[in-house]
């Protein structure tokens, strides 16, 4: 009995120190390692949960690529005479955050005259060097018919790198002042507050004009024209 007592004994005894050995060779657990286990990372807020909010139609919700304001906004309908604004270069400006493969400008036509007599109409675009980068054929016939927002092709597209830009409209010919009339922002003379020349939002350049120049200086951008009411038109880019 006690041989066997014994024998029991120092086979305890052999198996703690086996246990102690192995805690003390045992690798170290790393508290970073832990730390950065995929249980510890931090999930993303979940969608309408902390740090969402609502954000504004984007051009891309409705097929453009870029535009001078939501058209949901583009209410107010602007008039102006042929003598006011015939033969003048109206300007507005559009800052392009990325670049752009451009092929139209869409124009908001909110009123008809169909006894207007147009020549010479066009839309074109303008860097901020005022060199003329694209202009569409001539849009005269596109004034008299559907009057809804459409696009006006231009004759030769481009691609236009992330910049200012300045979207040109000229008007030639007779019509009603309260009869062809465009969408605007209705805002007018206070889209310019806070710049100046030539960086104005909404301006016009020269006076005479048949066509659009290869090349205007922006800074003789005028807002004489703009002051009498002729609000600031809705441009979209597709």
């Amino acid at each position: 009995m006690s041989t066997r007592t014994t024998a029991a004994r120092t086979l305890a005894a052999a198996l703690a120190a086996l246990f102690v050995l192995a805690g003390c060779t045992a690798p170290d657990k790393d508290p970073k390692a832990a730390g950065s286990s995929p249980a510890a990372v931090a999930a993303p807020p979940a969608p309408g949960g902390t740090g969402a909010g609502y954000e504004g139609p984007r051009p891309q919700d409705q097929n453009l690529l870029a535009w001078t304001g939501d058209p949901n906004d583009a209410g107010h309908v602007t008039a102006q005479s042929a003598a006011g604004v015939g033969g003048r270069v109206t300007l507005v400006r559009i800052v392009l955050r990325q670049e752009t493969a451009w092929s139209n400008i869409w124009l908001g036509l909110a009123g008809l005259d169909p006894n207007a007599q147009l020549s010479n109409c066009y839309l074109g675009v303008y860097d901020a060097t005022g060199a003329l980068r694209a202009a569409t054929p001539d849009i005269s016939p596109q004034l008299m018919t559907d009057p809804v927002a459409k696009p006006f092709a231009l004759a030769k597209p481009f691609t236009a790198a992330p910049g200012t830009y300045f979207i040109a409209l000229l008007l030639n010919g007779n019509w009603a002042t309260n009869a062809l009339t465009l969408k605007s922002t209705g805002a007018g003379i206070s889209v310019n507050a806070g710049l100046t020349p030539p960086n104005l939002r909404y301006s016009t350049l020269l006076t005479g004009q048949n066509s659009l120049p290869a090349n205007v200086n922006l800074a003789e951008q005028s807002t004489s024209t703009i002051n009498t009411g002729w609000a600031s038109q809705w441009y979209g880019i597709s």
